[in-house]
């Protein structure tokens, strides 16, 4: 089972948000979520396979969206968690968009940050070279370029160097494996932006955000239960760049009847 933690609503309440990171990333990211949200709901962080905590996969193990979903839906049962709130950042907004696919009862409303709806040509670019060099150079190298090419700007540097800084603890084999993963992201992403969400969404996302906002521009036309929250001074990790105003949109939108 991955590893999680869980934090109890102060004021006793009943509800759930469940906090999905990035490739890369883990549970720590959300240090500033986790002090803001526990005021108001019980909280629960989960990390993904081979990231923080949980343990890496054995010797052949090869990942699908499927595969992942049934890992975050094996914590919730093991928690008797029936339905939760989930927010997810950059990999972790797609996980979830998935699940509404596969088990949208499972979810109540969904926040999601520095979401990914469609690759752009570059990040298409991106994805061939890391695909060419990572049997090459050693993945940390192509995971720091890809940060720096994704948070380009100062504003970005505290998110830049949280996100690098976690991915070391990763070994060579897990980044393969998940990289491999992304091969199968066009199609996944394709039929996210097809359906209607049926839970409400909010999409914060960073004005910054060059390489995936003005997908999900297009989008929020098209989804009737979904809105968006662009935040100035932020890049593409929101919930760091931004945190207070990544907070208090998010309580409101889940407060909201």
């Amino acid at each position: 089972m991955l590893y999680h933690s869980i934090y109890k609503a102060e004021n006793r309440s009943n509800k759930w948000i469940t906090f999905i990171h990035g490739a890369g990333g883990n549970s720590s990211i959300w240090f500033n979520q986790v002090r803001f949200f526990k005021a108001y709901f019980n909280v629960l962080l989960i990390d993904l396979r081979g990231h923080g905590k949980s343990e890496v996969s054995p010797k052949g193990t090869e990942y699908t969206f499927e595969i992942i979903i049934d890992d975050i839906l094996n914590i919730l049962d093991h928690n008797k968690i029936e339905k939760s709130h989930f927010v997810g950042i950059s990999l972790g907004s797609i996980l979830i968009q998935k699940m509404i696919q596969l088990h949208s009862n499972r979810v109540e409303k969904i926040g999601l940050g520095g979401a990914i709806l469609n690759l752009n040509l570059q990040s298409r670019f991106l994805m061939f070279m890391g695909k060419l060099t990572q049997s090459v150079f050693p993945f940390i190298w192509i995971y720091t370029f890809f940060a720096y090419v994704i948070m380009p700007y100062k504003a970005h540097r505290k998110s830049r160097a949280l996100f690098i800084k976690e991915a070391k603890k990763i070994s060579h084999a897990e980044f393969r494996r998940w990289y491999k993963l992304t091969a199968t992201i066009l199609p996944v992403l394709a039929k996210i932006r097809a359906q209607h969400l049926k839970p409400p969404t909010l999409y914060i996302m960073g004005i910054q955000d060059y390489m995936f906002l003005p997908f999900v521009k297009k989008i929020i036309m098209i989804h009737q239960n979904a809105t968006m929250i662009i935040l100035p001074g932020s890049g593409h990790v929101v919930n760091i760049d931004q945190p207070d105003l990544f907070n208090d949109n998010l309580l409101n939108f889940f407060l909201e009847d």
